[in-house]
């Protein structure tokens, strides 16, 4: 990716483990501070996302739009995004969803309300379960 806010994802990829390796790839792109680049990866796994995981995906890369926001000084655009990411995070993942988001989701609105640290994000997949769930399974 060339971190350009303009370039598009290039179509989900053809299967679990390549959803699996886009959804690690996100969330390291994240903690890197690569806000952009992570959307992008984690769009990859959204698109291709049943319910109720596409909602968490959606939430991750609100987040990760809300970063990019906070590191531009957009308070109004950290503020909309984040809050509408805390939102679709609260409601918890499933079992085996690969991203820890309960913790997560308590830093992300003490990052958006007061401005607290950048969240960081965790892929913690379940023993035994590698890639997302998606339409194809």
């Amino acid at each position: 990716m060339t971190g350009d806010p303009g370039r598009r994802a290039q179509g989900p990829p053809a299967g679990g483990a390549d959803l699996d390796e886009a959804a690690r790839r996100g969330v390291a792109l994240y903690n890197a501070g690569k806000f952009w680049e992570a959307h992008e990866a984690l769009e990859i796994v959204w698109r291709r996302s049943a319910d109720p995981e596409r909602s968490l995906w959606q939430g991750l890369i609100l987040a990760a739009a809300a970063m990019l926001h906070r590191e531009r000084g957009n308070r109004h655009g950290l503020e909309a995004q984040g809050r509408a990411a805390v939102e679709r995070l609260r409601a918890g993942a499933p079992p085996g969803f690969p991203v820890e988001t309960a913790r997560f989701v308590q830093a992300l609105a003490r990052c958006v309300d007061e401005g607290g640290a950048v969240p960081r994000m965790a892929f913690t997949p379940a023993p035994g379960q590698a890639a997302p769930r998606t339409d194809d399974a």
